[in-house]
């Protein structure tokens, strides 16, 4: 969202008749017409949830900036960008602070597992790089996962300054929080039915996606991929547990398109907030996630179909680029 202070934080990237009533209140405004048009179950944010550097304190700009998901009563997840942390708080501050947030399920950091702690109270947290670092277990479909990463905001890498990368401490807890999952899974007759999908959301996009370049992508490319120079698996991790269906990232605004690698969707949903950079008369726009249930004779079952689509913040909020991004069944 890249948010300021509100009312005085002008929008960039408008046309020069907007720009003298644009401010942050425009990225509030499509925030509460995505929730009207949409009426979630979830609403999830994956990092420069303000903008550092123009937020003079970062407790109120992060209130204004969540103000609609936390009005909404609707729980809601956030990581952090490589913006968050320029204005008054440290990243492990920021965490803490939106954990605390009303109807936020977001953690400063996943607790160690360890059977003898039935509760927060006296656990430790997880030995594991950054901070925003969690899993939702969404219960009701067999127990689907999302996981949300906050990568590093950045390093030096033989004399070069690069973005930050998802460490190995990160990704072998995600495997074990995979692990744990399937374990958990019941076995029977209609074990494909009780297959858990997994999302994962972060805010850099992984090296990989550079091969966009090269392939075909539902959605705009307009930029070039702002990712790390090094490379620490993190495709190569998702492939191997084999329960990972669709990742979703931030970073670069004018990039809205879902490419497959290795059976993988990786997905930009486009710049949302008015003070980030955009492109003139291409409009700011948010990408919606539905997951689709089987349905048993008595109750709902597993999770049958992932599908997303992107809405415009223009007149009608345009709907566009909808897609299946995972079928229990596949080409059904």
């Amino acid at each position: 969202m890249h948010y300021g202070n509100g009312r005085t934080t002008r929008c960039r990237d408008v046309l020069p008749s907007e720009f003298k009533y644009c401010s942050d209140l425009n990225t509030t405004l499509f925030v509460k017409r995505m929730l009207e048009a949409e009426k979630p179950d979830f609403i999830a944010f994956t990092g420069d949830n303000i903008f550092g550097s123009s937020a003079a304190d970062a407790a109120e700009s992060m209130f204004k900036a969540f103000g609609p998901a936390m009005e909404s009563g609707l729980p809601w997840g956030a990581v952090l960008g490589n913006h968050d942390q320029e204005s008054t708080m440290t990243c492990e501050e920021l965490m803490s602070f939106i954990s605390l947030m009303d109807y936020s399920v977001s953690q400063t950091n996943p607790y160690a597992e360890d059977s003898s702690c039935n509760t927060t109270e006296g656990c430790q947290l997880a030995i594991i790089d950054g901070f925003g670092n969690y899993n939702i277990k969404i219960y009701g479909v067999l127990c689907s996962i999302s996981s949300f990463l906050t990568v590093g905001i950045g390093a030096t890498v033989d004399g070069v300054r690069t973005y930050g990368w998802i460490k190995e401490s990160q990704l072998h807890w995600l495997r074990e929080v995979s692990e744990r999952l399937q374990d958990q899974r019941p076995h029977n007759d209609h074990s494909e039915i009780n297959a858990s999908p997994s999302l994962a959301f972060f805010h850099i996009p992984i090296p990989e996606m550079r091969q966009f370049y090269f392939q075909k992508s539902i959605g705009q490319f307009q930029e070039a991929i702002a990712c790390s120079l090094v490379n620490s698996g993190v495709l190569r991790t998702f492939v191997s547990m084999g329960d990972v269906k669709a990742v979703f990232v931030g970073h670069d605004h004018t990039n809205d398109f879902c490419g497959n690698l290795d059976g993988i969707w990786f997905c930009y949903g486009g710049g949302f907030g008015y003070h980030g950079y955009g492109r003139i008369e291409w409009p700011r726009r948010a990408r919606i996630i539905s997951i689709q249930l089987v349905k048993g004779k008595n109750a709902w079952m597993g999770v049958e179909r992932i599908k997303t689509w992107k809405r415009l913040d223009d007149d009608k909020l345009s709907m566009i680029d909808a897609q299946t991004l995972w079928n229990l069944k596949p080409f059904s």
